[in-house]
């Protein structure tokens, strides 16, 4: 077992990950901006707390992110006061925050210059995933920092694997998301075809869901998504920050991407009514919103 582990970022999936670092045996110590919720952390779970994201590393041998945004990796980790200055030689940095492919090469290249590792990890699998230890990881990096992280991250995912050089996680991340997209504005523009038709859509679902229509999406979205429950999940305003990376790296590398982009104007609709913090399957409600 790796004797101390640090965490920083508790927020709906950072919180059951660390917690999965605890009960699996290993030293995890946790640091959050709100200090109330690492406290929350040590009733559930067994380990320590630190005031400071520099506290929370010293000693660690891996060291674990997942933040919100770009910003917020680069405030807890770069500079004089960040996190990476205080790391020890020979650690390791896993960024589960989903970022640029251009913050990870940067992350990178800070931690090579203090001698430690990076990993860029973004996680899919929503709160639900992180919660039962199911999440999928996609990771860029070196195969020597991959393999010494690897079992360790186990402890949370049901699928792991290195796709490349830094970087190629936050990208497949982007793949993944850009999938996601054109997968929801289907299941909500069919069950809104189903309601205007006069059918069952429960029933509808009962039935396409045992063929080629079926998706992790329709499974686990559809019977919220009816009852125009969306105060859950995956918020639509952290997709479009991820839709925002997609569309910006497929501008830099020629990809044409014209329906992540329609479904990206939809999300900002979403957005418009009141459903900055509403589970991505609201875009249901966007058009439900427009047949009134």
């Amino acid at each position: 077992m790796t004797k101390r582990v640090a965490f920083l970022g508790l927020g709906v999936m950072g919180y059951p990950m660390a917690g999965w670092l605890s009960k699996r045996g290993y030293s995890v110590v946790v640091y959050n901006r709100t200090r109330a919720v690492s406290q929350r952390w040590l009733s559930d779970y067994a380990g320590d707390t630190a005031e400071t994201a520099a506290d929370a590393v010293a000693g660690a041998e891996i060291v674990f992110t997942c933040l919100g945004n770009d910003d917020d990796v680069r405030a807890v980790m770069i500079g004089a006061d960040g996190a990476l200055a205080a790391m020890d030689a020979g650690s390791i940095l896993v960024d589960h925050t989903t970022t640029s492919a251009l913050l990870a090469r940067e992350l990178a290249d800070q931690a090579d210059r203090i001698a430690c590792g990076f990993v860029d990890a973004p996680v899919s699998g929503g709160q639900q995933g992180a919660e039962n230890g199911q999440l999928t990881v996609m990771c860029g990096g070196q195969q020597d920092h991959f393999d010494a992280v690897k079992e360790v991250i186990e402890s949370y995912a049901k699928s792991l694997q290195l796709l490349g050089a830094v970087g190629s996680g936050q990208l497949c991340k982007m793949v993944n998301q850009i999938c996601i997209a054109g997968v929801v504005q289907g299941l909500a523009e069919g069950l809104n075809f189903a309601k205007r038709a006069g059918l069952d859509a429960t029933q509808v679902v009962e039935v396409i869901s045992k063929g080629a229509a079926q998706s992790w999406q329709m499974e686990n979205r559809y019977k919220t998504m009816l009852a125009n429950e969306y105060e859950h999940g995956f918020a639509v305003q952290w997709m479009r920050k991820d839709l925002a990376f997609a569309l910006q790296e497929g501008m830099a590398n020629g990809s044409e991407l014209p329906l992540t982009q329609l479904v990206d104007s939809f999300y900002q609709q979403v957005q418009e009514i009141g459903g900055n913090r509403w589970d991505t399957s609201s875009l249901l409600a966007r058009l439900e919103r427009s047949d009134t």
